[in-house]
């Protein structure tokens, strides 16, 4: 059987064994690459979401070369695509986005149980040369760039960064920080306890990764006129700068949150189903900040966000769909490595996100938009949709 057929049979053996319709989970493309085999174990259906198009989303590089690129962003969120596509047009008309990003390293950190830390640190350290080679014989697209060490309470921290290439590198740096910490536990004598000691915070906002970084770190800004703010936003420089106050800086205080923005991982979400990245990440897109200021008349936008985890190979970039978004964000190749140039894509159109959702506020006009959007009936045309034309 190919992988169809045989996720095919194990839906009907499920039918008949629960006694319920599952006809709904088909799945109805062709071809889904090696997605029951690689990337979801007993794979009985699929759950189509729909993508839809934002855009041109005009971004300068940090290369310095510029582009239109069309956003795929698969949502079930009425209103969302809208919304990007309106910061889109903003961001367009007053010249585009500028994304600036530096390739953190994915990271991993193996616990050992150590009583006596400041020692067994020091024995690491000096066998740098050989777990080092150890980690990266595992795969030949590895590379490791740092370590650090840190003891709490007869526990020892070895966290290791990596370039992985254009893979985002989860797996393949787990692969290669379970060798070393093998070879350490033996010759040192020490337990080794886990592989992933939560210092490397996968998965999970912390403090730590704001600040150190992982995988991609990206800055995105834009400085639009009144004009643009008026005509497009339909509000004006003074009320985002309140809303702005009143939300990012103030609120987000309050709350005690780690990221301080509109809804970044929102844009993420639906930028990382589309592409396949694994969807997870997003709580560590979510540490991004934004932040706004009047200038020159109108106003300056950025967004900064500490950790972006993705690649352009493996995972669920292969699947067929996935592949297919991949290369349409990807259409125009600059002189970036591709995670790179997707990366600030991803930070562009999150500073689209983020814009267009301050107006919304600004104005009152959110509740409407998802009012309009989100619950009308009968019907798909763009004409109900006021931002859907960027140009």
């Amino acid at each position: 059987m190919n992988a169809r057929e045989r996720v095919d049979e194990r839906r009907a053996r499920i039918e008949r064994e629960l006694g319920i319709g599952l006809a709904n989970l088909a799945v109805a493309q062709k071809r889904i690459g090696a997605a029951d085999e690689r990337n979801c174990e007993q794979m009985f259906g699929a759950v189509p979401l729909p993508v839809g198009l934002a855009g041109p989303l005009n971004i300068l590089f940090s290369s310095g070369e510029t582009a239109d690129i069309y956003l795929p962003l698969a949502t079930t969120e009425g209103a969302l695509v809208a919304s990007v596509n309106r910061g889109c047009k903003a961001l367009a008309r007053s010249g585009g986005v500028r994304a600036f990003s530096e390739y953190a390293g994915i990271t991993r950190s193996v616990a050992f149980e150590a009583k006596a830390p400041k020692k067994i640190a020091a024995k690491i350290r000096a066998l740098e040369p050989a777990w080092k080679k150890i980690a990266e014989a595992t795969s030949r697209h590895l590379k490791i760039l740092s370590y650090e060490i840190d003891a709490k309470d007869g526990v020892l921290f070895l966290t290791l960064a990596a370039d992985t290439g254009e893979a985002m590198g989860m797996n393949m740096l787990t692969i290669a920080a379970q060798a070393a910490g093998e070879f350490i536990s033996k010759k040192l004598g020490i337990p080794l306890l886990t592989v992933a000691g939560n210092v490397d915070s996968d998965k999970k906002p912390s403090a730590r990764t704001k600040k150190k970084g992982r995988g991609y770190r990206v800055r995105a800004e834009a400085l639009l006129p009144e004009n643009v703010v008026r005509s497009v936003l339909r509000s004006d420089p003074a009320s985002l700068c309140r809303t702005a106050r009143a939300k990012l800086e103030i609120g987000s205080r309050l709350a005690g949150a780690l990221g301080s923005n509109l809804h970044a991982a929102n844009t993420l979400a639906a930028l990382y189903l589309a592409t396949g990245q694994d969807a997870a990440h997003v709580v560590e897109g979510s540490l991004a900040d934004t932040a706004l200021c009047r200038a020159h008349g109108g106003i300056r936008i950025s967004v900064a966000l500490p950790a972006l985890l993705l690649g352009v190979r493996g995972g669920g970039t292969d699947l067929p769909a996935q592949k297919q978004c991949l290369d349409l964000l990807l259409r125009e190749r600059t002189r970036l490595r591709p995670p790179a140039q997707l990366a600030e894509i991803f930070g562009g159109a999150v500073l689209a996100g983020e814009l267009s959702l301050l107006a919304a506020q600004a104005t009152n006009t959110l509740a409407r938009a998802h009012r309009r959007l989100a619950r009308r009936k009968g019907g798909s045309g763009t004409k109900d949709a006021p931002y859907l034309a960027s140009r």
